[in-house]
Formats: C-alpha cells, structure tokens, sequence
C-alpha cells in the first residue's frame, strides 16, 4: 500500500542519535508511512548497524559526503507519499506529530506546509527559546528574513510544493532551510500547530550550526537568490532591507580583521541594489547608523563579536 508520508532522516556519523531519531518515528501513533534514512557518508558503522537493526522497516540510502541537502533530497527521490516530512538525525517526535498534522493538512486542502512547536533541550537540559524565536502562522515571510522561523524536524509539506520549488539548495553546506523556507514563504503560508510535538536537541559539537562559521554569509546568498530570481513589490523591498543590514554587519567584521577586499565585496553586493535603496551610503556607514555607533574611526569602535 502506498504511504500517506514519506520520512526523511539524513544523517552522518551519529549512531546513537540516528537510532533514537528512528525509533521516535517507528513509535508514531499514525502508521501509514514510509521511514527512508539517507546515510550522508558515516564513517561509523551507521549503514550496517541501522540494517541490522531494522531490517525492511526502515530503508537505508548511501552516498559520497555530499551534505544534509542532498542527502534529504536524495530521501524524497526515493520516496512516495503524498506528503513529506523531515526529521534531523539528532532530534526526536513526539508519538502524534505525524497524526496530528496529517489531520491539519486533510482537514484544510489548500494547506501545503504547516510545522509544530518543539520543546528545545540543550547538553541534555530543557531551556525556553528567546522570544525571537517565536513562531508566527500564515504569512512568515518578512518575519522569516530576519531568522530562521521553520525547523526541519517540525514540518509536513505536499510533494507537490517541494518538486515546484526545487527542494534544497545542494550548493549551500548550511542554512539551506532558511533558503527553503524563505523560497516557500513568498507566496505559501506556513501555518503552526501550537502542540510542542518535537524535541529539538542541540549543543553537541557535531551541531552543524556550531560547526560553521560565518552563517550569515550564507543567509546573505539565499536573500540575494531571491532579488536575483526577480522578487517584486514591499517582499523585494523588505529583501533588500534585510540584505543591507546583514551585509553591513560582514563588512564591518572584515574591517575589524584587517581584511579590507573581503570588506569591498560586501560593498560591492549591497551597490548592486544601490538604486532601490536611494541613500548611497556603505555597508560599514549603513551599520554604523543603525547600531548608533559614531562615524569615527574603525579601530575605535569597540564591537561585540
């Protein structure tokens, strides 16, 4: 019988946590799924033991090291159902996640993509999130820009949505759900089940976002995919807005580094929207009058890291 929904883990040297991840998924109250787990080159022992483990219950894809995009993607060419759902190989489900939003998207055939909310552990403590974090429900665009508001691990989506978009962004070693969502948000709300049904673990040292310097550069790509793919009207100037202050903030670290050409770069970026925002003035300058920082020199500026 065909699955209702296709399950994504991509993982890479994390045994014990695969595991775990695998059977949260195998103790889901809703059962009409397929578990497909795509082994991003471990160098642990990961496919042998994960088949021995689970044998025809979970099937286990390898490839070359070639990152979580592509290992997630390779998932869903693999996969059947008609909708999708992504799991990080170090975070867990709650026994209804999948009952829960199946019902939401049947219940609403326009809905496409929906999330839940997580109950965040760090090192193994319980911690709340900022209030930043917050998730807003429908259209997250704008607020999207400014950080990542959509977790892998808490979304069900259609195929249908997924293939028109393109899936992730194989060229970006990090923040390729950022890219995803933003993509998605132009035009597709994202809508929240405000039911805490995924435990989102971090502070562990293979962490990709500890393990990855720079992020914003990457955040910084995958606003300018959107300017350059033709974005348009207040969703264009909102894109812009966030690009400027995000570029300003990499020049002026490169500055405090002593590396200048680095810094020009960004300049250079933000000149090519120089026309649609209308005041001329460099990143360094455009930080500066944001932060409130004096228009003296760099080396006295003392800026926090």
């Amino acid at each position: 019988m065909k699955p209702v929904v296709s399950v994504v883990i991509p993982t890479c040297n994390r045994r014990p946590m695969v595991r775990e991840a695998i059977d949260s998924v195998l103790a889901q109250s809703f059962s009409a799924f397929e578990l497909i787990v795509v082994d991003d080159g471990s160098e642990d022992g990961t496919c042998a033991e994960l088949r021995a483990r689970y044998g025809s219950s979970v099937r286990v894809l390898t490839q070359a090291r070639s990152g979580v995009a592509a290992a997630r993607n390779r998932g869903v060419r693999y996969s059947s159902g008609d909708y999708l759902a992504f799991l990080d190989s170090d975070d867990l489900w709650l026994a209804k996640k999948l009952a829960a939003q199946t019902a939401f998207m049947e219940a609403r055939p326009d809905t496409q993509i929906c999330q839940t909310e997580e109950i965040w552990v760090r090192n193994g403590r319980r911690v709340n999130p900022k209030l930043r974090h917050r998730k807003p429900s429908g259209d997250i665009f704008r607020a999207s820009l400014k950080l990542c508001l959509v977790s892998p691990s808490a979304v069900m989506m259609t195929r249908e949505l997924f293939e028109r978009v393109g899936g992730f962004d194989e060229s970006l070693p990090v923040c390729e759900d950022f890219d995803l969502w933003l993509r998605i948000a132009i035009d597709t709300p994202i809508y929240l089940i405000p039911a805490p049904l995924v435990v989102k673990r971090g502070g562990h040292e293979d962490q990709l976002s500890r393990s990855t310097w720079g992020l914003d550069r990457f955040r910084v790509r995958a606003i300018k995919k959107l300017l350059d793919a033709g974005l348009k009207g207040e969703r264009r100037k909102w894109a812009i807005e966030e690009l400027a202050h995000r570029v300003a903030i990499l020049a002026h670290g490169a500055r405090r580094r002593g590396r200048e050409g680095e810094a020009l770069d960004y300049d250079g970026l933000l000149a090519e929207f120089t026309g649609e925002i209308n005041d001329g003035k460099s990143a360094d300058s455009r930080l500066r009058e944001r932060e409130g920082i004096p228009q003296t020199d760099a080396g006295a500026v003392a800026w926090a890291e």
